[in-house]
């Protein structure tokens, strides 16, 4: 039975949204926490009836999410070790089959002390900080043998031992990693005294209109990986619109290889309020949203007090911005599946026409933008749209940070001019690891490039599209000469079949389809018809469903066969 004072804590959740039904998701995670990080049937249905919707919807999204834990009971400290492509390359398999040892017990598995739980997860958007453990709601980072030995020794005492965590990070733009080592730059005093909220103060003296001339001629394109420029997206919404207008931040940030947008909300969460509080006098928005993946709980934290800090400093006059957490789902960070996902539903994407700009949130006008281009708002009312030009190139304007994560001696973030070259980034990271084979440098959902089509690339949207890739997210994941492709590719199609919402047949079957046969060609039992299967199926996926999910994983797995065939060749039964 739920706890009344969990009771009372819900109804408080539920008064904070618009509509009632948006509350179930945290709902369901506080019920969860009360009840020993496990939630039953019984509790479900009591929270189906605080919330007020059917016990079978309930069900249905604490069946969708994975951080809902529906089953009988988990472990005191739930150990949860990040295997997807950065993790791996950068030394996550030892630490799992270390931990399997250790424990006694395979992943998925419980000690029989009840103490441990194990389990194998996707990306935790810890790229550049790999290996990581989250311990509960904790991350370990850059975990070795020796510090994973310390956390169990230290976790079976009862104790969560400190979990402060060194990153490396550069900057040679000084915008939006510029508070990145100021000391208590969260707080919005330092904030203010380096400048922070001037931008809002300028933004309050010109009209809408002209805040959104300033963004489109900034040309500004979307830093969440699709990259349509952001001053054209605000030009959708509707004229002599009668409806509210919401405001959404993209922070899902769940393409393996991205961790970018962690440094921002981390580290400077005033600036993305003050982009979010710029953006929404644009728009004529009175209530924002900012979507944050389950997993960075800490974070979410974060960004509240800020938002607390900005009302009490009389920032945010007349607006609102709310927190919203996930629970575990890749799909999120499609655009409607976030917006079904902050409905109090199952995150799975809409048919589009009609677009959110026109009928998103509640059936009403809606902008959803990433946090990067949020942060990027500030810089561009307060300096110009002339300014933000002088960083890139035309049609690929302004700064950009860069995850680099991989075989390379200082993964980080780095925030460098938009159509900077791929080897002056790896430069700054501290060069190569070993001999340079490849890398994927937008995100996982790109194609991969070999060491010789990376010599002459430039990080901007352009260059990456005319040297048959993608900038994406601007995830940089570096592969030495170390690393089996079709092992890689072969993760890769199991983070996506994980992820598929289900929704579109060709991408949930078709993704286990590519699975299945992967794994026999990486096992060494594949023939040359499971190899011709895997091609014919990422070539049928690839446009055939709601969002860009199918896509996503037919594009890299296309890329490694077409590049790296021999490999895969030499693993077939002769």
């Amino acid at each position: 039975m739920i706890a009344e004072s969990v009771r009372k804590e819900i109804k408080g959740v539920i008064a904070g949204y618009p509509k009632r039904e948006s509350a179930l998701m945290p709902a369901l995670m506080l019920a969860q926490k009360g009840n020993k990080n496990v939630l039953t049937r019984k509790e479900i249905d009591e929270v189906a009836d605080i919330v007020g919707v059917t016990s079978s919807k309930a069900m249905g999204v604490a069946t969708f999410y994975t951080m809902y834990n529906v089953r009988d009971s988990i472990g005191q400290y739930h150990l949860q070790v990040d295997t997807n492509i950065p993790a791996t390359l950068m030394g996550a398999r030892k630490i799992l089959a270390h931990l399997e040892s250790k424990l006694g017990i395979k992943a998925g598995e419980t000690t029989p002390d009840g103490l441990f739980t194990l389990s194998e997860v996707e990306c935790l958007a810890s790229c550049g900080s790999c290996p990581v453990i989250q311990v509960n709601d904790t991350y370990y980072e850059n975990m070795d043998i020796a510090k994973v030995d310390a956390l169990i020794d230290s976790l079976k005492k009862g104790v969560m031992p400190d979990n402060k965590t060194e990153y490396h990070w550069g900057t040679v733009c000084n915008v939006l990693l510029k508070n990145r080592g100021v000391d208590n730059a969260k707080s919005i005093d330092v904030y203010k005294k380096n400048g922070g909220y001037a931008a809002l103060a300028k933004a309050r003296t010109m009209t809408p209109d002209a805040i959104v001339k300033e963004v489109k001629a900034s040309v500004i394109r979307g830093r969440g990986g699709a990259g349509f420029p952001a001053g054209v997206k605000w030009g959708f919404l509707p004229k002599d619109n009668a409806k509210p207008v919401y405001l959404i931040c993209n922070a899902d940030e769940g393409e393996p290889g991205t961790y970018k947008d962690r440094q921002i909300m981390e580290y400077d969460p005033h600036l993305l309020v003050e982009g979010m509080a710029i953006s929404a006098l644009a728009l004529g928005a009175k209530q924002a949203f900012i979507y944050i993946r389950g997993e960075f709980g800490w974070i979410a934290d974060i960004l509240e007090k800020a938002i607390a800090e900005a009302k009490a400093d009389g920032q945010l006059k007349d607006f609102d911005i709310k927190v919203h957490r996930g629970a575990g789902a890749y799909v999120c960070g499609e655009e409607t599946a976030l917006i079904e996902s902050i409905e109090g539903k199952r995150g799975q994407p809409r048919i589009k026409p009609p677009f959110p700009a026109v009928q998103g949130l509640y059936g009403c006008p809606t902008i959803v933008n990433n946090v990067e281009t949020l942060a990027s708002v500030p810089f561009i009312v307060e300096q110009g749209a002339d300014a933000f030009q002088k960083f890139g190139s035309p049609n690929n304007t302004g700064f950009k940070i860069f995850g680099i994560s991989g075989n390379v001696n200082k993964p980080g973030c780095y925030e460098y001019p938009m159509g900077t070259s791929f080897n002056d980034l790896i430069a700054a990271a501290g060069g190569v690891k070993g001999k340079l084979k490849a890398a994927i440098v937008g995100g996982l959902s790109v194609a991969i490039m070999t060491a010789d089509e990376l010599q002459n690339l430039k990080m901007s949207y352009d260059s990456c599209f005319e040297n048959g890739t993608a900038l994406g997210s601007g995830g940089i994941m570096v592969i030495n000469d170390e690393w089996s492709i079709p092992d890689l590719a072969l993760r890769t199609i199991k983070f996506y079949a994980h992820e598929s919402c289900g929704k579109c047949v060709p991408c949930k079957q078709g993704s286990h389809m590519i699975v299945m046969a992967l794994e026999k060609i990486v096992a060494g039992k594949g023939t040359q018809e499971d190899l011709a299967n895997v091609e014919r199926l990422v070539g049928t996926i690839k446009g055939l469903t709601l969002c860009p999910v199918g896509e996503a994983f037919s594009v890299p797995i296309k890329a490694m066969v077409e590049k790296f065939r021999p490999e895969f060749e030499a693993l077939l039964v002769k």
